[in-house]
């Protein structure tokens, strides 16, 4: 027998080869009772969906790019799982790459992606250096959505993003430090290369200055993702005779680098030291005691990339600016308190 085709289900199941198409591609106006006996022909038949000839047909691949540091990361995770399941509600298939923050793997992927004429690309880019890669996306057809990077800037370009207030967030988590005395607080952060360290270390910087602090109390530790670069990084720190008091530290291998490095030298939290991770990670959430962290809806970022996606595949105003800022919570929990007397 040849390969089942849509004509087959569409008469095993008893209906038009318009309802069964509707059915099997997500469309609207297809009853509950034709949506099923489609589905039960098709299973039954091992219908698979010729998706070339569906491009060829609808000029549309129904596949969404998304290019990523490392899905690995908590953080990435529940964004691109929020993306993909709302994605896929609209009839879309996500495929992710892994880019290590390389420009040779973001620009490598992006030329897979566009050979294969996918649809859409949510990317977040390890730095300036493919401005031209994402305009070259953009101008082969595909809608791109920036997630939580700096936005090309140039030609008058306006890029949909979506945005997390890494500076207010903290700028929030560093007056809480200050309000409790702690007057030499250590910043362990991706450092300025990207939007989200640039912002968290301005907001770390803003707190010092608003609070007539001397500047020289605000350390800011520029880190690699490697939990041994932080843990090596936070010993130097922790073991100093004029050691901060208190660490912020990205909640994934950061954070876990700069806890090693405290059990090392047996300092306690939060008698020896206040620590509060920035995203409240699994890690931040179960560590005893309770890490105090900053936290936003990492569901949200990604429903927001894929609404602002949609948005433009279905042919919203590709001209206006389309940005999501979306708010950093401080959520208090056990890590934190005065510092010692000395």
């Amino acid at each position: 027998m040849g390969r089942i085709t849509i004509r087959d289900v569409a008469q095993a199941a008893g209906v038009s080869l318009g309802s069964a198409s509707r059915a099997l591609n997500g469309g609207k106006h297809v009853s509950a009772r034709i949506a099923r006996d489609v589905t039960a022909a098709a299973e039954q038949l091992g219908y698979e969906p010729d998706f070339l000839a569906r491009s060829l047909r609808t000029r549309s691949s129904g596949m969404i790019g998304c290019l990523v540091s490392d899905v690995a990361n908590p953080l990435y995770a529940s964004i691109v799982q929020a993306a993909e399941a709302r994605l896929r509600d609209a009839g879309y298939l996500l495929v992710v790459a892994n880019t290590a923050n390389e420009p040779a793997r973001e620009r490598a992927a992006a030329a897979e992606f566009r050979g294969r004429r996918l649809d859409g690309v949510l990317v977040a880019p390890g730095s300036d250096a493919n401005d031209e890669t994402w305009r070259g996306l953009v101008a082969g057809g595909a809608a791109v959505v920036i997630l939580d990077r700096d936005v090309p800037d140039a030609d008058g370009d306006d890029w949909p993003a979506v945005l997390v207030d890494h500076r207010g967030g903290a700028q929030a988590a560093t007056r809480y430090l200050i309000g409790l005395g702690h007057r030499r607080i250590a910043l362990l952060t991706p450092g300025t290369r990207m939007r989200p360290g640039r912002e968290r270390i301005a907001g770390f910087q803003a707190a010092f200055a608003e609070a007539g602090l001397d500047p020289i109390g605000a350390i800011v530790s520029a880190q690699e993702t490697s939990m041994d670069f932080a843990h090596g990084d936070a010993l130097a720190l922790l073991g100093a005779a004029d050691r901060p008091t208190a660490l912020i530290a990205l909640g994934t291998r950061i954070l876990a680098g700069a806890l090693r490095a405290a059990r090392d030298l047996n300092l306690s939290l939060p008698r020896d030291l206040s620590v509060l991770s920035v995203g409240d990670t699994d890690l931040a959430a179960v560590h005893a005691p309770a890490i105090t962290a900053l936290r936003w809806s990492l569901e949200d970022v990604g429903r927001a990339a894929a609404e602002l996606l949609l948005q433009r595949l279905r042919g919203g105003d590709a001209g206006a600016a389309a940005r999501a800022l979306l708010p950093v919570d401080l959520v208090l929990r056990e890590s934190c308190a005065a510092p010692a007397k000395s």
